[in-house]
């Protein structure tokens, strides 16, 4: 009888020594919210993006494809609209909180404020970043009345300049759209 619990006890230590090793975000559930079909104003297939909900944060994850190599602006506009060629109706970034734009910039940055993505020369990127707040807080303001698009700016986001980052022209869009 002893050796059983000697034995149990030896399992249930190193079954925690793994959790721990595995880490928080490992271990936390994962559930896709909703995606977006990324497209160029010609109706062509530029990418994906998805919202997930990780334990209690939310990350977007984009990857693309058929993109000029380089750094792009990439941000959650606040219309679920995508309409070519100049994508404008997805309208201005997601900014329920009304800053300024930009990480970089001292009155800012705002919701639909996202990291750069990186292309290569193969017209390929990837990224995933945390979008603030919880996913309680964030979720009403991702999918209210009149949804969300993700847009891909043909520049990059110079992080400050309000109220777009100069990033340019908008050359891919998807409306984020799934389970919620």
């Amino acid at each position: 009888m002893a050796m059983r619990t000697g034995v149990g006890c030896s399992l249930a230590a190193g079954m925690a020594v793994l959790a721990a090793l595995a880490g928080p975000a490992s271990a936390a559930r994962r559930t896709t919210l909703a995606t977006a079909t990324l497209l160029a104003a010609d109706g062509t297939h530029k990418g994906r993006a998805r919202v997930v909900a990780i334990g209690d944060r939310l990350e977007l994850k984009v990857a693309v494809r058929g993109l000029s190599p380089g750094q792009h602006g990439v941000h959650l506009h606040a219309m679920g609209t995508c309409t070519a060629p100049d994508f404008t109706s997805a309208g201005p970034h997601l900014n329920p909180a009304g800053r300024m734009h930009g990480s970089m910039n001292p009155q800012g940055s705002h919701l639909g404020d996202l990291p750069n993505l990186e292309v290569g020369r193969n017209g390929r990127g990837t990224i995933t970043v945390g979008i603030s707040g919880t996913p309680g807080e964030t979720r009403p303001l991702l999918f209210d009345a009149d949804g969300t698009a993700v847009v891909i700016h043909a520049a990059p986001d110079d992080y400050h300049t309000d109220p777009a980052g100069n990033a340019g022209p908008r050359i891919a869009c998807g409306i984020l759209a799934g389970p919620r």
